[in-house]
């Protein structure tokens, strides 16, 4: 299996402006997810997609393939599964066909080496369409969730089958987080979003989880990459 592994990040953040190559402890924070790439023993190239100068300038001293991104999938609003069709077509075009697409987005510094692996493997093992990653919700939408009617109250945002009184009784649920994505570049290009086929997940801890959008965000992945979790 030859798994080529894709970092998408923008110029334009308006969260956090700047924070794809913002220091993060010491080191510019796409490099994190270049780091973690390089160190997988399943990834055999890593790329950086990106449309400012700035940060293909830190992916390559960082040791990744830059894909110049279109301007046109670099908007607040341009689908991210289309920037994954560019970078797919773009690899093959120039280093041949692969099997295994990875995309790790730069937000997501805290991932281990463990978690890529356990995507990739875990996608192959089940025979999936693609492997996400989760980690355990904070709330939870059979039990502390709730949505607003028409007539000005509140019900449930989900009803369990039988009537949930504690937290402890209630689904188990799970955010979707940025940490990792493992598919192939056939499943991305014959189809239209991530549960258009079959979908497996890996867990990741809360603290390998954080994805960052904001400075608070930010400021917790500073304080767990110090030990101050």
């Amino acid at each position: 299996m030859k798994n080529f592994a894709f970092i998408f990040a923008r110029g334009g953040s308006k969260g956090l402006p700047g924070k794809n190559i913002k220091p993060l402890a010491g080191k510019p924070l796409l490099q994190y997810s270049v780091d973690t790439s390089l160190a997988s023993p399943s990834i055999d190239k890593v790329f950086v997609s990106t449309d400012d100068v700035d940060i293909a300038k830190v992916a390559i001293s960082s040791g990744a393939i830059v894909i110049d991104r279109p301007a046109e999938l670099a908007t607040d609003t341009s689908p991210e599964w289309l920037s994954w069709r560019h970078v797919i077509e773009w690899a093959e075009a120039h280093y041949g066909q692969f099997d295994g697409f990875v995309s790790l987005p730069a937000t997501s510094p805290l991932r281990g080496v463990e978690d890529v692996e356990a995507a990739i493997e875990k996608r192959s093992q089940v025979n999936a369409d693609i492997c996400i990653s989760v980690t355990p919700a904070s709330r939870s939408p059979f039990f502390n969730m709730v949505k607003e009617t028409s007539d000005g109250c509140v019900e449930l945002v989900n009803k369990p089958e039988s009537e949930v009184t504690r937290r402890q009784d209630a689904p188990e649920v799970f955010d979707i987080t940025t940490v990792v994505y493992a598919t192939t570049p056939t499943f991305v290009l014959d189809n239209y979003g991530l549960f258009s086929g079959k979908v497996t997940s890996i867990e990741v801890p809360k603290a390998r989880a954080v994805d960052i959008d904001d400075i608070y965000d930010f400021r917790l992945a500073e304080a767990i990459l110090q030990g101050g979790e």
